[in-house]
């Protein structure tokens, strides 16, 4: 079954959203909700993304790793990639967490693999690569890719929780990976200090940090107290243990700190009882944790099960239960959408919910608001977790009500178009398409994102600076921004609020580095509907190059075909796609933007497999069908990926290889048919050194 048109108007909404929340957390260390108010809106996401698998493709919220480095610092380049972690909410989510791993990997039940339970340590993670047994190189996750080198300001951190050389045996090289903490006694009297000489008052043990190991000046974070847990492993030159609990003793023996509540746990039970141990203690600790990480403890398993593009299979974080507390509706605001969708947002009286400041919440639809039952000056109960968006939970009960109900608009509060809402549908969208500005400012903003074009300095405040100037209307409008003389519109810019002549240059230079950029990250900015960074992704290494992609675009029925005949492409996203193309403007705004960052000196480089590109499959097209003996499909598909190839959905002339298991079908007849090779399980296994 297929998503709906409000189901996908509602997924984009959230997709866009969590970006944007992305940014300001992991980025600017000033987050614009709480944790819990973004894991309930990352849950939707996924939930969503559940039920309608071809929804995954548009998300690139749902894949995304904080942020990319911020100026200021050396960049480094990840070996091996620092991803995030899915969420558990509930007992039932860890039971099904262990019920995936299990049947990814083929084991019955008696087979459970045993787990190790960790605090989640509320803080920021950091990548140190040691060289023969010497501290070399310190990088925060950044963007799970590149970090942000901050090895200066790490070696202010006590030698008792960070040696500086590993004590004993250990590999030619390794990267040891933590989480860098402050206490409650050192924030409280951090913030004490700089409330008493007028500095920045910070929000949260976890921001405060963030913000003070990320200083340029490492005389600054010398004089704030920071700690650090050591838990995981980066690159490796040579196997150090075969576990991830003898991991964990390697770390003590080698003079880390390893969090001391840490326990090996034989089945999911344990993992449970744990949590709700942790859970009853955890205002006694001298830190904050907001949840317990479960990981598979074989590493050879981990290793099995893999990753996804945000997050490896073999762990979890089982988050603590909600808070609430109680404050005053103030104001129902009404925000347009690149796709046109009105969202209301509830402007709250800030109150303090677990420790942190909440002033806004998404109210998500108007048949939200009636089923709340909320009114403007309402006193209402807010959560930091939950199972739907909004936070708001409801109305406190005998308390003094708003005047009267919400009327939600029928016309865009922006451009004036009406706002539709279809019979049986729950999203009201602006009419107003291509002349709405709201909606060609957030498609700009999309267009500069984190996963996107990427422009540093031109994020969403510029668009809009930049839009009411009347100078930036296309993408293509921003690459031609460059400065040429003195009656150039960017020269009058110096001279603007919020402007100076270097700001105005770094935006040059920011944009200027980005004439040049990847097929799939082109092909993601562009916005078209339910084209995701995944999907952006599988197309950029499927047609390889931009200009086989526009023409295969124009092939009717044929492309239609081809474009299903790709992994995790349905015929709602092929639709799409072709869609778009089938508009004029956008092929014409394609060229402006192509000819627009070729003046630059820019283009649009080819697709590259990267990843295993010395593997014997490494660009090939393979499908897999029938029942695998030695793996289950998920892995086996995982598998393939991860050493370059194009796994595909369906048989067809471009398909380089089939591996047909048991009981195979009417995609083994297909490849007959085709002269496409075939390879048995064993041939698959033997062909990729397994």
């Amino acid at each position: 079954m297929l998503a709906d048109f409000e189901t996908r108007i509602e997924h984009s909404e959230l997709a866009e959203r969590i970006a944007r929340w992305d940014r300001a957390y992991h980025g600017a260390d000033s987050p614009e909700v709480t944790d819990d108010v973004y894991d309930a809106a990352r849950r939707r996401l996924l939930e969503l993304e559940a039920r309608f698998p071809e929804l995954a493709a548009k998300s690139p919220a749902s894949r995304a790793v904080g942020a990319v480095p911020a100026e200021g610092f050396g960049t480094v380049r990840h070996r091996v990639p620092m991803l995030s972690l899915d969420n558990a909410f509930s007992a039932g989510d860890v039971i099904e967490f262990d019920g995936t791993v299990r049947r990814f990997l083929g084991l019955e039940l008696a087979a459970s693999p045993a787990y190790v339970a960790e605090p989640k340590i509320d803080g920021l993670s950091i990548n140190l690569r040691y060289e023969r047994g010497i501290l070399v190189q310190a990088a925060t996750r950044g963007d799970g890719a590149e970090g942000e080198d901050v090895t200066r300001n790490v070696l202010t951190l006590p030698e008792a929780e960070l040696p500086r050389r590993l004590d004993g045996e250990a590999p030619a090289l390794i990267e040891i990976r933590g989480e860098v903490y402050m206490s409650k006694a050192d924030f409280l009297a951090l913030n004490q200090r700089q409330e008493a000489e007028g500095g920045k008052v910070f929000a949260n043990p976890r921001n405060a940090a963030a913000g003070s190991l990320r200083q340029l000046d490492s005389a600054v974070t010398a004089g704030r107290r920071l700690s650090l847990f050591a838990y995981a492993m980066g690159e490796t030159s040579e196997p150090v243990a075969a576990s991830h609990w003898q991991y964990l003793q390697r770390l003590k023996a080698w003079g880390f700190a390893v969090n001391p509540h840490v326990r090996h746990c034989p089945d999911v039970a344990a993992l449970l009882a744990f949590h709700d141990e942790m859970a009853a203690s955890r205002a006694r600790l001298p830190y904050d944790i907001d949840g317990i990480v479960y990981k598979v403890d074989d590493l050879e398993l981990q290793r099995r099960l893999g990753m996804r593009s945000r997050s490896p299979r073999w762990a979890i974080a089982h988050k603590f239960p909600a808070e609430q507390a109680t404050t005053l509706l103030e104001a129902i605001e009404i925000q347009v959408g690149r796709t046109g969708a009105l969202t209301p947002v509830a402007r709250l009286t800030p109150v303090n919910v677990g420790g942190v400041v909440v002033s806004n919440a998404t109210l998500h639809n108007e048949d939200e608001i009636a089923r709340k039952g909320v009114r403007v000056g309402d006193t209402v109960i807010v959560q930091r977790a939950g199972d739907v968006i909004p936070q708001i939970v409801g109305v406190v009960e005998n308390t003094p009500r708003g005047a009267a109900d919400f009327a939600f608009p029928d016309h865009c509060p922006v451009c004036g178009a009406q706002a539709v809402r279809p019979e049986g549908e729950v999203i009201r969208r602006c009419a107003g398409g291509l002349t709405c500005a709201a909606q060609a400012k957030e498609r700009l903003k999309h267009f500069v994102s984190r996963n996107a074009f990427d422009i540093e300095g031109l994020g969403d405040k510029a668009i809009e600076f930049l839009w009411d100037l009347g100078w930036v209307r296309s993408p293509a409008d921003i690459f031609r921004l460059k400065k040429t003389n003195d009656e150039s519109p960017l020269r009058k810019l110096e001279n603007c609020d919020g402007w100076g002549k270097r700001s105005v240059e770094k935006l040059f230079e920011a944009i200027a580095g980005r004439a040049t950029i990847g097929l799939e990250r082109f092909i993601f900015a562009l916005g078209i509907r339910q084209v995701g960074e995944a999907t952006a992704k599988r197309l950029a290494r499927h047609y390889g190059s931009l200009e086989s992609w526009m023409a295969a675009m124009e092939g009717g029925d044929a492309a239609l075909a081809e474009l299903t005949s790709i992994e995790d492409i349905g015929p709602a996203v092929a639709r799409d796609l072709l869609d778009f193309f089938a508009e004029g403007h956008n092929v014409n705004a394609l060229g402006e933007l192509k000819k627009a960052m070729e003046a630059l000196g820019g283009r649009v480089e080819d697709a590259r497999v990267v990843e295993a590109a010395a593997s014997p499959v490494a660009g090939k097209a393979v499908v897999f069908t029938g029942t695998l003996t030695a793996m289950t499909r998920p892995e086996a598909k995982a598998r393939a990926e991860a050493l370059g190839a194009k796994v595909m959905g369906s048989v067809s002339r471009k398909t380089d290889y089939v591996v047909v298991g048991l009981d195979a079908g009417s995609k083994a007849a297909e490849a007959a048919k085709l002269g496409v090779a075939t390879l048995t399980e064993r041939d698959w296994l033997a062909l990729i050194g397994e």
